[in-house]
């Protein structure tokens, strides 16, 4: 079976107009007059800007009039990696930056849940209750450095309390109310708390989830907790009489109405927050990102790469516990309104976030590749059904978009659309590869490298590639990597994650490719990367030449090694419902497998599952699932509570057992 390759298609040029507004265009004319740097191309501007590191980081803080109460004395000391120290000298606030954007009577958050209408909150109103919760944290207590730990869902109250930690220069980490009991306690126990803000429960797909008797379990295990501050969100008034030193959210506003904000000015390089990896092999890393390092990193990416304006609306499907939620808090530092939306994008079915964007005027639609290729398979044209008139780009993340989803975007949703996918990860909170407002779209490749980001690929023995699919790696230092793993004294799990393979260059862990036109191809997961026969290949080359077969709903495969020579490559499939897996669809799979990747990399079986794992954020668990495959128990291959569907995993523990007795 033949399908026609459309890698590199032109699907959209950016016009003169957008080009010529855009911020990127404002920046280059600034550095043009107050630097004479001249660059007549976005190539031209990320080449200096990864060779004039120091240069590109100071005109980034002076060209957003970054506010420091005390300036910087060097712009970058000790250039290595790990090691390297921002903005020495300079003391300043995250929370300061984002409201020096406040606008009187201006919505700076929609919002809408399976639960809450679609309601708003001001400018005005985000500082009156960032201010009372801030000073009910003070008066606790709470000072730099302390921890607030947050057990929430994607709601505006969520924001506040982020901000009001910010602004007293606390420390903040979250979890989003989904997540399994020890996924919890696994994340904030390492990082002994001294708050706890938690949800009383969530509504899900039209289904209630009470929260409160867990909240109870995870106190108990959080030893330094010293308040715990309920929100209602699924009861009015919920019963906190089982809980220690529990007060609820509203009456905390309440009594603190009438507080001044006040901003904690801490060093560049103070605590932000702590994100987790993903949890999938073991207990998370806690990864602490700085104050200055997000805010530059942040004001980069919304302002130049995704081109946020003050009127803009952005959106990012996300949870707490995903590195998107913070990046669309940062959407606040471009003085645009952000879009929040918490349950289920699927319920009752795959228009309720096209609903939303109609309804909010959304201008930024942020999603997964995931989300985007489920609406092209059930058929949804958004064009037809939505007004997408204030829709100016979508913006792709999570797992690489399929040829077939740019297709489908420009088909049935919006042909003007700027279509950016994006590859990044929570260790930099950022995208690293994604969009430009200078550069045209390809069909099933990331528009460049992002300013400041001097991603290469690299061969097994460091040297570059070009055209060809190698490690995604970062030959150069950026402020919002890792200061620190908290708890990881002396940085060896540090180093070990990061720097194992290349000294003093971040390997991330992703197979890419860089084309001769500065844009990007994203692989999969280097260590998931399948090799038959000295051919090596991503994972989602497979899963994309598997977008034509349209009875496959989702697909996993694991290449398992048996010998130095051979290996057993199963391919899992989910599908449709009233689909079967008749020979004839297998015949399918196989062919377009032989077609568009290799002959090589035809499974040797096909098998039909009823789900697949995947995590709460929705990536597919190729590693573990090897793992599991070859031998390692279950409970050491992954993290159950990190999963969106534990009870998936049996399939994979049965077909193990079963591999093993055919074997003997």
């Amino acid at each position: 079976m033949t399908v026609e390759k459309m890698d590199g298609k032109l699907m959209w040029e950016p016009s003169q107009e957008l080009q010529a507004g855009s911020n990127m265009k404002k920046f280059m004319s600034w550095l043009k007059e107050t630097r004479g740097l001249h660059f007549k191309t976005y190539d031209e501007l990320w080449q200096w800007s990864v060779t004039s590191v120091e240069g590109f980081w100071s005109a980034i803080w002076h060209f957003y009039e970054v506010q420091a109460k005390t300036p910087y004395d060097a712009v970058l000391i000790n250039k290595r990696m790990p090691g390297a120290k921002w903005f020495t000298g300079a003391t300043l606030n995250y929370a300061e930056h984002i409201f020096r954007q406040s606008t009187e009577g201006k919505a700076a958050i929609i919002y809408e849940t399976e639960i809450r209408k679609q309601g708003k909150l001001t400018w005005d109103e985000l500082k009156k209750e960032t201010s009372a919760i801030a000073a009910y944290l003070k008066s606790l207590g709470v000072g730099p450095g302390d921890r607030v730990a947050a057990y929430v869902s994607n709601i505006h109250e969520a924001i506040t309390a982020f901000l009001a930690c910010a602004s007293i220069g606390a420390i903040w980490s979250s979890c989003a109310p989904e997540f399994g009991i020890m996924s919890v306690i696994d994340r904030f126990k390492q990082i002994e708390p001294k708050v706890l803000i938690a949800i009383d429960g969530y509504r899900y797909g039209g289904r209630d989830f009470d929260r409160m008797e867990m909240v109870g379990k995870i106190q108990a295990e959080l030893i330094t907790l010293e308040k715990t501050i309920i929100i209602p969100y699924l009861h009015n008034d919920p019963n906190v009489s089982g809980l220690t030193e529990a007060v609820i959210w509203d009456e905390v506003v309440a009594e603190n109405e009438g507080a001044v904000l006040r901003f904690e000015a801490v060093p560049f390089d103070h605590p932000l927050w702590i994100l987790y990896s993903s949890g999938t092999t073991g207990k998370p890393k806690a990864i602490v990102q700085s104050q200055g390092g997000i805010l530059l990193e942040h004001l980069k990416m919304g302002g130049l790469q995704n081109d946020l304006k003050a009127d803009d609306r952005f959106f990012w499907y996300t949870t707490t516990g995903w590195m998107m939620w913070n990046v669309v808090v940062s959407g606040l530092l471009a003085g645009s309104t952000i879009l929040l939306y918490d349950g289920n994008p699927g319920y009752p079915n795959y228009e309720t976030l096209w609903k939303f964007a109609q309804s909010s005027k959304m201008t930024v639609f942020g999603t997964s590749a995931s989300f985007l290729t489920a609406c092209m398979k059930a058929g949804l044209k958004p064009r037809e059904q939505f007004d997408l008139s204030a829709l100016k780009s979508i913006g792709s993340t999570g797992s690489p978009l399929p040829v077939s989803g740019f297709e489908w975007v420009y088909q049935d949703v919006k042909e003007d659309v700027w279509l950016f996918s994006t590859s990044g990860g929570t260790d930099l909170c950022t995208a690293f590869v994604g969009g430009s407002p200078l550069l045209p779209v390809h069909a099933g490749e990331l528009q460049a490298r992002a300013l400041g980001a001097a991603v290469r690929a690299f061969d097994d023995h460091g040297e570059e590639l070009m055209d060809e699919i190698g490690e995604l790696v970062i030959t150069e230092p950026m402020p919002s990597m890792p200061i620190f793993f908290w708890n990881d004294e002396n940085g060896e799990r540090y180093r070990d994650s990061y720097f194992d393979l290349y000294p003093d260059v971040w390997r991330h862990g992703d197979f890419i490719k860089i084309t001769s036109r500065g844009s990007a191809v994203i692989y999969g997961r280097s260590d998931a990367t399948i090799n038959r026969g000295g051919i090596r290949m991503g994972t989602s080359e497979i899963y994309s030449a598997l977008e034509s077969i349209p009875e496959i709903l989702d697909s996993l495969v694991v290449d398992i090694p048996i010998s130095s020579e051979l290996s057993y490559m199963p391919l899992f499939v989910v599908l449709k419902k009233g689909a079967v897996l008749t020979d004839e669809v297998k015949a399918r799979i196989n062919g377009v497998i032989r077609q568009n990747c290799s002959p090589r990399h035809v499974p040797n079986e096909i098998f039909l599952v009823e789900e697949l794992p995947n995590t709460l954020n929705g990536k597919k668990l190729e590693v573990p699932i090897k793992k599991i495959l070859m031998g390692t128990p279950v409970e050491k291959a992954v993290n159950a509570g990190s999963l969106a569907n534990p009870d998936s995993l049996n399939f994979f523990v049965e077909f193990k057992k079963n591999m093993d007795s055919t074997q003997d």
